[in-house]
């Protein structure tokens, strides 16, 4: 369990971010102990520092971000993506995920740098394997596939057999 609930989180986030979570937050899930928030794209940037900077919540360790596709098990209307943030609190030893819906055919949302250096490689790796596109990340392009490599792996439509191959062996490495 990584968030004790000892009284309405609801209400215990609305007290610490006041109107700021009323605005950026679309809706509040508990499970286990564990806390979601989905949140709104366009307010990602401000709703991270304010749970990064709050002196009760200091949330200060973007432990992993990541993206989840729906392509088979959305409704009409939903987003195709969700990008997935897990933050830790090294003080208060609390865990806490955000999930920011994302659609179109280049997803796209702000880079969350600013507030976490460390969400560089994690976004890279974001951007390489399902092609969201994060706003100001300062050199979002390929991390783990070779940069001439098609396609996003991890997106759900992404062909998994096909006759054309990759020469990994006759490509040059970046730096030679």
């Amino acid at each position: 369990m990584s968030f004790s609930i000892v009284s309405d989180p609801v209400t215990i986030f609305q007290e610490k971010l006041g109107s700021l979570f009323t605005d950026a937050v679309m809706q509040f899930q508990e499970y286990r102990g564990e806390l979601t928030l989905t949140v709104r794209p366009e307010r990602i940037i401000e709703l991270c520092q304010a749970l990064r900077e709050h002196p009760d919540l200091r949330f200060d360790l973007l432990s992993d971000l990541t993206a989840v596709d729906h392509l088979q098990d959305r409704k009409a209307g939903d987003p195709r993506y969700h990008v997935v943030y897990h933050l830790f609190s090294t003080h208060t030893k609390k865990r806490i995920r955000l999930k920011a819906p994302v659609d179109g055919e280049t997803p796209e949302i702000d880079s969350v740098t600013p507030v976490w250096r460390g969400a560089d490689w994690h976004e890279r790796e974001c951007y390489d394997m399902f092609g969201i596109v994060f706003r100001g990340h300062p050199d979002l392009r390929r991390i783990l596939m070779p940069e001439d490599w098609v396609g996003y792996p991890l997106r759900k439509d992404y062909p998994v057999t096909g006759e054309e191959t990759y020469d990994y062996i006759n490509k040059q490495l970046a730096d030679e």
